[in-house]
């Protein structure tokens, strides 16, 4: 079982940047791939980042590349978005999640390959 609570949303200009945190209950932390998806408005959640248990996979949406990086922190139960170049497209609700079973071998780009979610924390971004 996982337990997981972001932080670090907030209100900022275009241009500006974030960094959200998860922090994540258990002692197998490190065995999860672990994900941030976004849902923005009447849109539908999108996958944004994530990352596999052993840091060496990465995965990034098209509309996050290069501006978003994603990373984690295993001794700290920490997985971290930093979010650069911020624009108003960006404007979510932001989660984090971990993948439904621990030592996966693939990192999934979408929402049925994660068994355990966030709360969500709001991502503002004016123009």
């Amino acid at each position: 079982q996982v337990q997981l609570e972001e932080s670090g949303g907030g209100l900022v200009q275009a241009g500006g940047s974030l960094r959200l945190s998860c922090a994540a209950s258990g002692r197998t932390f490190s065995s999860y791939i672990m994900g941030w998806f976004r849902q923005a408005p009447g849109k539908e959640r999108e996958f944004v980042a994530a990352i596999s248990w052993s840091r060496i996979t990465t995965r990034y949406a098209d509309s996050v590349k290069d501006r978003f990086t994603i990373s984690r922190d295993n001794a700290k139960n920490t997985v971290y978005l930093q979010m650069n170049s911020l624009n108003p497209a960006d404007t979510a609700v932001y989660y984090c999640a971990a993948a439904t079973r621990p030592f996966e071998s693939t990192v999934g780009v979408t929402s049925d390959r994660y068994g355990y979610w966030g709360q969500g924390t709001q991502v503002t971004v004016s123009s």
